[in-house]
């Protein structure tokens, strides 16, 4: 017999199998000796009160044993005869499409411009150790996609778009853990994700898919309006209709689709800090506790929305217990991340801290005139000359479509020169920010490039830095403590999603004047993080067999 039960207990009561058992057997009146096992289904943890209480959903086996499978595998078939589909990126976005043709009995010939997810760490670790960045492997480029060194946090609120638990029990059938199908906010962890996305790739491998490494497509090869296969860097041409799922971080495709008329909007981001506290004081604020999260509660989160002269601020991408990343894509970019590994057991806990932008908040649609402004009075001269450069750049007609773009890479710029030319972010106090006071030293980071002390206030744009100084009060109005010079801004957090999308038609998935052109996930302006991503990129893939059944 097997029995479900829905329980608010204490966190000592959930902490093992044995101690759930213990109280089970006690509250439902059951004869230990018949529990054989106890599976957890669900399971949340609420702070809210003084008294932190975890509600947890149970299955338990009486006189029964459980099944081997905790999650539901996917049958996957050789498809090495059959139809080729190009899939353009292998971030999760890519890497599920692919996962999907293979059931729908199509061919994925994977192309990634980057390296696997084993090389690419390589390149990682350059980047904070000698400060150089390699454009084609990087946080945002090669195998996994930028979630994969991101710590693979996989909550979503996509659940309308498609099937969520099919894609973490994807990810359990190729060795993540299966407390992803239990925690309200699955996670599986910078040290573990790098071996789940090998497993992946090797799944497509023996089903007779191709996966090809350090291969960047150059051009999407278009007659009579229908695509019919792409152009690589080393030469080669691959046939067939494609599914782009280059991620959000791939500006010269966005330019080279511009170029070509694949028509494309701009979209509305978010702009911002890394904010990092030391992990203890988010456990004491958020557990409500001096002795923070005690034997067994996890590290601390943390969820901030507000509303500032009509624009969201909110906290995005929080990572209790991790590290701050330097995740440029490119030379004279400074662009900052955050990721845990699976233990999120460092001493820090970082969350992105952004302002909502729209295309209309550009004072100006050229960025001529906001740009020179943002800065004027605020940094050197060869900055305001930097800016005026790459203005220089833009084509015409670019101003529009790609602006939030180029408002990206400015912010990014700008960063850079500020940071002395290298890695080293500009960073400032949280309360000296909301004061306006420059910090006249910091404290210890897990930013591994190091620090600058920098006044923030001053050279970003007015409608990012007071708006996130008035959020910063509120949040702190509503959280003790949270609100102090005891954390670190860390400069910029520029890419929390794509700032463009390239249009589709809601039906077909396919691009409203392009036939067999297939924009995905995140990068193409339909997903905001690896689950989402992967559920569109499983939809594309549904889309490209239904364009070719008919």
């Amino acid at each position: 017999m097997v029995n479900e039960y829905q329980l608010r207990i204490l966190p000592e009561q959930a902490a093992s199998e044995q101690s759930l058992k213990s109280y089970i057997s006690r509250e439902k009146g059951l004869d230990a000796r018949t529990v054989k096992a106890i599976r957890v289904l669900k399971k949340s943890i609420d702070a809210r009160q003084r008294t932190i209480y975890v509600n947890v959903k149970v299955q338990v086996f009486i006189n029964e044993e459980p099944s081997d499978k905790e999650y539901t595998p996917t049958v996957y078939k050789n498809v090495s005869d059959k139809q080729k589909v190009i899939v353009v990126g292998a971030g999760p976005g890519g890497l599920f499409a692919a996962l999907k043709l293979i059931e729908l009995g199509l061919r994925p010939i994977v192309i990634e411009r980057g390296k696997n997810v084993r090389e690419r760490k390589e390149d990682l670790a350059k980047i904070s150790r000698e400060h150089k960045v390699d454009s084609e492997s990087n946080y945002s480029f090669g195998e996994g996609g930028a979630g994969a060194y991101s710590d693979g946090k996989l909550y979503t609120r996509s659940k309308k778009r498609g099937n969520v638990d099919k894609i973490l029990n994807v990810f359990c059938q190729h060795g993540a853990s299966t407390s992803i199908l239990v925690d309200a906010h699955p996670h599986i962890g910078t040290d573990k994700l790098p071996r789940v996305i090998e497993n992946m790739r090797n799944t497509i491998l023996e089903c007779g898919g191709e996966v090809h490494f350090k291969t960047r497509m150059d051009s999407i090869i278009i007659d009579n309006n229908k695509v019919v296969g792409i152009e690589t860097s080393d030469g080669r041409s691959f046939r067939g209709p494609v599914i782009l799922a280059t991620g959000h971080s791939a500006r010269d495709v966005y330019r080279w689709l511009y170029s070509n008329g694949v028509h494309m909007e701009a979209k509305g981001l978010a702009v911002g800090v890394r904010l990092e506290h030391p992990s203890m004081l988010i456990d004491q604020i958020q557990y409500h506790n001096k002795n923070g999260r005690g034997k067994y509660l996890p590290a601390a989160e943390y969820s901030f929305v507000q509303q500032v002269d009509g624009r969201g601020v909110y906290s995005f991408c929080m990572c209790p217990g991790g590290f701050v990343v330097p995740a440029a894509s490119g030379p004279h970019q400074l662009v900052v991340n955050g990721m845990s590994p699976s233990n999120r057991g460092t001493k820090w806990s970082n969350s992105g801290m952004v302002v909502e932008i729209r295309p209309e908040d550009l004072p100006n649609p050229d960025l001529k005139l906001s740009a020179c402004e943002t800065i004027a009075g605020s940094a050197e001269e060869e900055t305001a000359e930097l800016i005026r450069m790459t203005e220089n750049g833009l084509k015409e007609g670019e101003m529009s479509v790609l602006s939030m773009m180029r408002f990206q890479e400015q912010l990014e710029q700008i960063c850079w020169q500020q940071g002395n030319m290298r890695q080293t972010a500009p960073a400032q106090r949280m309360a000296d920010f909301t004061k306006r006071k420059l910090s006249y030293d910091l404290p210890a980071s897990s930013y591994s490039p190091g620090l600058i002390s920098s006044p923030l206030h001053f050279w970003m744009p007015k409608f990012i830095s007071e708006r996130l100084s008035k959020g910063f009060e509120l949040f702190g109005r509503s959280s003790r403590g949270f609100l102090t010079n005891d954390a670190v801004m860390i400069a910029i957090e520029t890419r929390t999603s794509a700032p463009v999308r390239i249009v589709r038609d809601n039906d077909t998935l396919q691009h409203v004047t392009v036939e067999g052109l297939f924009p995905c996930g995140e990068g193409a302006g339909y997903a905001g993080g690896i689950v989402s991503a992967g559920v569109d990129g499983e939809r594309c893939a549904e889309a490209v067999a239904n364009y070719l059944n008919k």
